[in-house]
C-alpha cells in the first residue's frame, strides 16, 4: 500500500500507462488494420485488377517503384481522388506503410471501401524478392 502512497511511484505508474496508450493509438486509428502482406496486395492487382497507387513523392518513385503501380502523392491526393476507381481494391504503398495506412484509412472515409495499405511498403515489396521499376 505504501507504493502507492508515494508521489514518485504514481508519477511511475501514470507514465508507463500513458506509454502503453500511445503505443496502442495507431493501431487503434487504423481502423480495423486493413493492411495486407505483399503476397495478399498481388494476388488482388492480379484476381481483382486492384490498382497500387503509390502515395511517395514523384522522385522516390521514380527512383524505384511497383511495376504498373500508379503515382499520387500524398499533398496531390486531396485533389486527384475522384481519378481512383471506387469498384477496384486499391493498394496503398509507401516506403515503409505507415503513411499508407493514413491513406488508406482516408480514403475508406471517401468511399473507397476496398482500399487497403501494403504491410511493410515499398521496403517490404523488395525485402519479398520482387521486382522493381525505375522510371526516367
Amino acid at each position: 500500500m505504501d507504493f502507492f502512497l508515494d508521489q514518485n511511484n504514481l508519477i511511475v505508474v501514470f507514465v508507463a500507462i500513458a506509454s502503453g496508450v500511445m503505443l496502442l493509438l495507431p493501431t487503434i486509428i487504423k481502423g480495423g488494420g486493413k493492411t495486407v502482406s505483399v503476397q495478399q496486395a498481388v494476388q488482388l492487382a492480379n484476381q481483382k485488377q486492384g490498382i497500387f497507387l503509390d502515395v511517395r513523392s514523384p522522385d522516390s518513385f521514380k527512383t524505384g517503384s511497383i511495376p504498373q503501380a500508379r503515382n499520387l502523392p500524398v499533398a496531390d491526393l486531396a485533389a486527384k481522388m475522384a481519378s481512383l476507381p471506387k469498384n477496384k481494391p486499391i493498394i496503398v504503398v509507401c516506403d515503409q506503410g505507415r503513411e499508407s495506412a493514413r491513406v488508406a484509412g482516408s480514403l475508406r472515409k471517401q468511399g473507397y471501401d476496398e482500399a487497403v495499405s501494403m504491410a511493410g511498403g515499398l521496403q517490404g515489396w523488395v525485402k519479398d524478392g520482387m521486382p522493381l521499376s525505375k522510371k526516367t
